[in-house]
């Protein structure tokens, strides 16, 4: 059964009040005051870090919403769009409907009611990509999807912004971890090594490989395994991922019919004084990379 249309499912208090938020400015936090906030992770820090994202989280959650309501090209309208959008209004619901946190008891409570909403947007990615599915069946076979260029647009505003989200509320709820692994504050390890969360990314991508087409080519990695900085894991794995997973495609497929063996891709990570880059190299197209500071802001991601 399709979602039901916003003024037949939430009060028209609720929706003035998401546009009220909605207008509001979020507030940026960069990787290193995270790092460094969440290094002492006491009562009173736990407090403070609560009461800020009581308030800013409603703010990006607003913005979401009210950009899904207004999606070009008829995609705010489609089913799974509009699934996506209730999920966005009942966590801003759930959110402005808390009370003031005063207390460590407060701060608790405010941990669930998060690590719940987190849960409840685990499925909106694969949800979005059912409302373009939606949408492209019923568009003019004439119109070129690739050449969307405001839907296209708006998902790169849309999976930043949810990046942005999850972490904030990932790191709170992990700064609760009695038993956090060596190294590391939160979602970010200290003393990540590149090297070894690419070679972990390009296993994956090579076992993708593999179950798609059968054969993968191998890869090799160049850098300086004992080199490490603070960042996030699983945010560079997913990034190599894709990176190392195109390019075995382009490769198994170049030599899927061809009676010569497959060459291996290169993975180069290097290091400099205040970035480092990762190169995945193809012996017969342009290289592809990613690089980034050692300390990426994370209002990068949010904004």
């Amino acid at each position: 059964m399709a979602a039901k249309k916003l003024s037949e499912t939430f009060s028209k208090s609720l929706i003035e009040e998401v546009g009220r938020w909605g207008c509001m400015k979020q507030t940026g936090v960069s990787l290193r005051y995270m790092m460094e906030f969440g290094s002492k992770p006491t009562d009173k820090n736990l407090l403070i870090s609560a009461q800020f994202l009581h308030k800013e989280l409603p703010i990006r959650i607003a913005r979401r919403a009210i950009e899904l309501e207004t999606l070009p090209y008829g995609l705010s309208e489609k089913p799974a769009v509009l699934k996506v959008r209730d999920w966005y209004l009942d966590s801003f619901r759930d959110l402005r409907s808390f009370p003031d946190i005063r207390s460590t008891s407060d701060e608790r409570d405010f941990t669930q009611m998060i690590k719940a909403i987190k849960v409840r947007h685990n499925n909106v990615v694969p949800m979005m990509a059912l409302g373009l599915q939606q949408l492209k069946k019923e568009m003019d076979p004439k119109i070129v999807y690739e050449d969307l260029d405001e839907i296209h647009q708006f998902l790169d505003r849309f999976y930043m912004s949810r990046i942005g989200i999850r972490m904030l509320i990932g790191q709170h709820v992990e700064l609760h971890n009695p038993n956090p692994p060596p190294h590391c504050i939160g979602y970010i390890d200290t003393k990540m090594s590149p090297v070894q969360v690419a070679r972990n990314a390009s296993e994956h991508a090579r076992c993708v490989c593999l179950r798609e087409y059968g054969s993968a080519p191998d890869f090799n990695i160049y850098g300086d395994p004992s080199f490490t900085f603070p960042y996030v894991p699983s945010h560079l794995h997913l990034m190599v991922f894709e990176l190392v997973k195109n390019s075995l495609r382009a490769v198994e497929e170049r030599y899927m019919d061809s009676d010569k063996v497959a060459p291996p891709i290169r993975i180069i990570v290097a290091d400099g004084l205040e970035d480092v880059t990762i190169k995945v190299l193809l012996l017969f197209m342009i290289c592809l990379c990613i690089s980034f500071g050692i300390f990426l802001f994370l209002s990068a991601f949010c904004c």
